[in-house]
């Protein structure tokens, strides 16, 4: 099943989404980190930190952290978590050679590793890893379904998905008050830094594409997963999803 967000591209749409994301994380790399701090008006650190720590309560030594980008999540769930490994994967190596230097900066290059890998079709060993994280990833999917599926596949079972995305308020008065900074104020902010415009133009639309609350856990139910539920930050701007691999009983 092809869901509408995998048909919203930043650039052309006869060309396969996840070489449109590539070329557009590529291109504003070097300028992602502060534009997105501003564009969040700086809340992202409390949504990332907040989300992290569900993690506690389950097995935690061998991370993977897809979609990674510049690592921010990787280092965060390092200060937060103690985990023995973490694995960043991203298909974009502009994204990841920042991150590379920030975890080279702080000295966690043994615990922090980075990878180039399609979400969809992970090299990695089934039951690899006791838990996988991404933050604001999702909606880049090229193929949502069989990203989902490899998740579980190299999840243990009993393993814990984590993921935020961005979502579309739907109270007031944030629901206008959110339509009004997306229209007219995101829009200037990007252009403050942003060397690729379309490429922030894409963000609003993939948010208003992007399967959100129900529709999305029963997508994960769909794919496997199991105990699947939500959280919704400021107002729901935000939604934190965790879903678990199910642990199967030999008899």
């Amino acid at each position: 099943m092809a869901y509408k967000v995998e048909k919203v591209n930043p650039y052309n749409p006869d060309q396969p989404k996840k070489e449109q994301v590539k070329r557009m994380f590529d291109s504003i790399a070097p300028k992602y980190d502060k534009l997105n701090g501003t564009l969040s008006l700086g809340i992202d650190d409390y949504w990332r930190s907040d989300a992290l720590k569900e993690l506690r309560k389950y097995p935690h030594k061998q991370l993977l952290d897809i979609a990674t980008g510049t690592g921010d999540f990787a280092v965060l769930a390092q200060k937060i978590l103690q985990p023995e490994k973490i694995t960043a994967v991203d298909i974009s190596e502009g994204m990841m050679n920042i991150g590379k230097e920030k975890v080279k900066a702080k000295g966690l290059q043994d615990i922090i590793t980075f990878e180039v890998q399609d979400c969809a079709n992970l090299t990695f060993a089934d039951n690899s890893f006791d838990a996988a994280t991404i933050a604001f990833g999702v909606r880049n999917f090229e193929d949502i379904d069989k990203s989902f599926q490899e998740v579980l596949r190299v999840l243990k079972p009993g393993g814990l998905f984590l993921f935020i995305e961005l979502t579309t308020p739907q109270e007031t008065p944030m629901k206008q008050l959110y339509a009004t900074y997306t229209k007219h104020v995101m829009p200037v902010l990007s252009g403050i830094f942003a060397t690729e415009q379309r490429a922030y133009n894409y963000l609003p639309e993939s948010i208003a594409a992007f399967p959100q609350g129900r529709e999305m856990m029963l997508i994960l139910k769909k794919n496997g997963f199991t105990n699947i539920r939500l959280r919704r930050y400021t107002l729901g701007i935000v939604t934190l999803y965790m879903a678990e691999k199910p642990i199967h009983v030999e008899r």
